[in-house]
C-alpha cells in the first residue's frame, strides 16, 4: 500500500483535474449554445435553397439536366471524399466515430476498382488522412467557432471543379450529424450528382423564370452544394462542443469518484500507521516494565 503522503499527494493532483475539467465544461456549454444557435440560424435559407432546388430540378428532365451536377456521369474510377472534422480533441469519441467512418467508406470504394481523393475540414481531419496515407488533395484548418462561408469556399471549389472537368463521378461528404446534446452520429452524404430533394408540398406556383431555368439551376447547383458543406461544418462544430461539454463532466465524475476512493485509502493508510506506533509503544512499555 501506498504511503499516506503519497496517497495525499495523488488526491491533491486529481483536486487540481477535477477543476480544470469542470471549468472545460462550463465553457463547452457555453460555446455549445451559440453553435446550436448558428446552426438554427442558417437552417431557414438551406431549406429554401433545397425547395428551390427541388421544384426546379422537377421541371428540368432529360437533357435539361446535361451539363449540371443533377446528371449522373459515367464511372471514372475516381471519387472525392470531403472530410469534415473538429480541430481539437477531448471530445470523447467524436472524432474517433468520424474516422472508423471514413476507413469504411474508403475500403468500400477500393473494392469497387475506386481511388479516392479525400479533402479535409479541420485539423484531426488532416492529421489522420496523412498519417494513413491517403491522397490529401486540400484542407481547411483552424476555421473557429463560427466561421464564415467565404472561409469555406478554397477546399469546396478544389473538389467542385474537379467534377466539372470529368475527373470525379462522385463526390462524397462525412461529418458529424448534431442530433441533440447527448447524441452526435457520423453521417455520409452524397454532394454529386446532387440528389434532388422534395417540393415543398402545397400548391405549385408557375413562375417564370428569367433567364431561363436550366440556367437558374446551372448557377444554383454549385451554391446548393456549398451550402450543404457549410451546413456541415456548423453541425461538426455544434456536435464538437456538445460531445466535449459531455465528456468533461463524465471527466469530473471520475475525478470526484477517484478522489472518494483516495480518501477512503488515505484514512486506512492513516489508521494502520496509527495502529503500528500504538503498538510500538505498547511492545517498549511492556518491555521497560519487564526490565
Amino acid at each position: 500500500m501506498a504511503s499516506s503522503r503519497e496517497i495525499k499527494r495523488r488526491i491533491r493532483s486529481v483536486k487540481n483535474v477535477g477543476q480544470i475539467t469542470r471549468a472545460m465544461e462550463m465553457v463547452a456549454a457555453s460555446k455549445m449554445r451559440r453553435a446550436q444557435r448558428n446552426v438554427m440560424a442558417t437552417r431557414p435559407y438551406a431549406d429554401s435553397m433545397r425547395n428551390l432546388i427541388g421544384e426546379l430540378s422537377n421541371r428540368s428532365i432529360g437533357m435539361g439536366r446535361k451539363g449540371t451536377m443533377l446528371e449522373v456521369k459515367p464511372d471514372t474510377g475516381k471519387v472525392a471524399l470531403i472530410v469534415v472534422t473538429p480541430d481539437r480533441g477531448l471530445a470523447g469519441s467524436l472524432s474517433s466515430n468520424i474516422f472508423r467512418r471514413v476507413g469504411r467508406f474508403i475500403i468500400e470504394q477500393q473494392q469497387l476498382g475506386r481511388t479516392v481523393d479525400t479533402y479535409a475540414y479541420g485539423k484531426k481531419g488532416r492529421d489522420f488522412l496523412a498519417r494513413t496515407g491517403q491522397n490529401l488533395q486540400a484542407e481547411a484548418i483552424k476555421l473557429g467557432d463560427a466561421p464564415k462561408l467565404e472561409q469555406i469556399l478554397g477546399v469546396a471549389t478544389a473538389a467542385l471543379s474537379r467534377v466539372q472537368t470529368g475527373e470525379y463521378c462522385e463526390v462524397y461528404l462525412i461529418y458529424s450529424e448534431f442530433v441533440n446534446t447527448l447524441v452526435q452520429r457520423p453521417n455520409l452524404k452524397k454532394l454529386v450528382p446532387v440528389e434532388a430533394p422534395e417540393s415543398s408540398g402545397g400548391s405549385r406556383l408557375d413562375f417564370t423564370y428569367e433567364p431561363s431555368q436550366e440556367e437558374i439551376l446551372s448557377e444554383l447547383l454549385p451554391r446548393y452544394v456549398e451550402t450543404q458543406i457549410y451546413q456541415a461544418i456548423l453541425e461538426s462544430i455544434a456536435s464538437f462542443y456538445s460531445a466535449q461539454m459531455v465528456a468533461m463532466r463524465n471527466a469530473t465524475k471520475s475525478a470526484k469518484d477517484l478522489v472518494r476512493d483516495l480518501t477512503l485509502s488515505f484514512n486506512k493508510a492513516r489508521q494502520a500507521a496509527i495502529t503500528k506506533e500504538v503498538s510500538e509503544i505498547s511492545s517498549g512499555a511492556a518491555a521497560l516494565a519487564d526490565g
